[in-house]
């Protein structure tokens, strides 16, 4: 566990059966006064189901859509930030790899990109409905949370999918700095165009070459957090001609500059981004290679 002031961070890893479907399961307890809330920025990422005990969030994405007052709320896969408040609470997060995306939710991820919805009273995510509604006890109890949330999903793990062995193939190669452009993505898969393009929507949430533009941003992102003495350049993926060529890659993935992210407060994801790559050496899940996490 990591522990910033008022916010403290558990990371840990689902059973083994389960590794392939997930990032990591993590714990976020926030200690704030009794009717404080404090705001900040969730980078793009994968989807995320959250669960809450407490004080329940309010999400605002790029577009204007609000989500509040949901003990349960699934993200879908991001190409946005998200601009998020909480309150004293605490929460689980269960993150999905494309793989796990795949696995246990009934819908193309493209239907969910850069979308977040109250996960118990959509359709979709009826499956997880019994978790959201009997995971916190009348007392915290970290280790028999996460004993409920692995549970859940170990029963309910289907036999081995449909472009199961290419989904791994093309999250291998997304997350590999080498591939920058959709035509090396083909020559790693060896996977048609027209094939990449249709599990990149159904598992990933995005066409190929957006997810290839957010892992090149997501590098420079976390290099810079990691490192805030850095200035922008020297913290900038290979694969970027020019500063300039970042900046307009920051607006559209951010919707701000790089100054304006720079000058903020970042208090939860600051300590979240920590706690991740102490724990796994990936500080955002975006760069999480598949078959269980990031490389350790």
């Amino acid at each position: 566990m990591v522990q910033t002031g008022r916010i403290s961070v558990r990371f840990c890893e689902p059973p083994e059966a389960l590794r392939r479907f997930f990032t990591t399961f993590h714990l976020v307890e926030f200690d704030f006064a009794p009717g404080e809330r404090v705001v900040d920025y969730l980078n793009p990422e994968w989807a995320n189901l959250r669960f809450f005990s407490g004080e329940p969030p309010t999400a605002t994405s790029h577009d204007g859509h609000h989500l509040t007052g949901t003990r349960f709320s699934v993200s879908g896969p991001s190409s946005h930030s998200l601009r998020f408040s909480i309150g004293r609470a605490r929460m689980w997060g269960v993150g999905l790899l494309p793989l796990g995306w795949d696995q246990f939710v009934a819908a193309p991820a493209i239907d969910f990109a850069d979308l977040s919805v109250d996960g118990e009273t959509h359709p979709a995510f009826a499956g997880f409905a019994e978790l959201a509604g009997s995971l916190f006890g009348p007392e915290p109890d970290a280790d028999a949370e996460l004993a409920r949330i692995s549970e859940h999903f170990a029963a309910r793990v289907r036999a081995r999918q449909r472009d199961e062995a290419r989904i791994l193939a093309i999250h291998a190669a997304l997350v590999d700095p080498e591939v920058g452009t959709v035509a090396e993505l083909v020559r790693r898969t060896g996977a048609s165009p027209r094939t990449i393009e249709r599990i990149c929507t159904r598992a990933f949430g995005f066409p190929p070459k957006l997810l290839l533009r957010r892992q090149r941003f997501m590098r420079s992102l976390a290099q810079h957090a990691l490192d805030p003495s850095l200035n922008w350049i020297g913290a900038l993926d290979g694969h970027y001609h020019d500063q300039a060529h970042f900046i307009r890659d920051f607006h559209q993935f951010m919707g701000m500059s790089p100054r304006e992210y720079a000058a903020l407060d970042k208090p939860i994801i600051s300590a979240v981004m920590r706690a991740r790559d102490s724990y796994s050496g990936s500080a955002v899940q975006t760069l999480d290679p598949p078959q269980g996490g990031a490389a350790r």
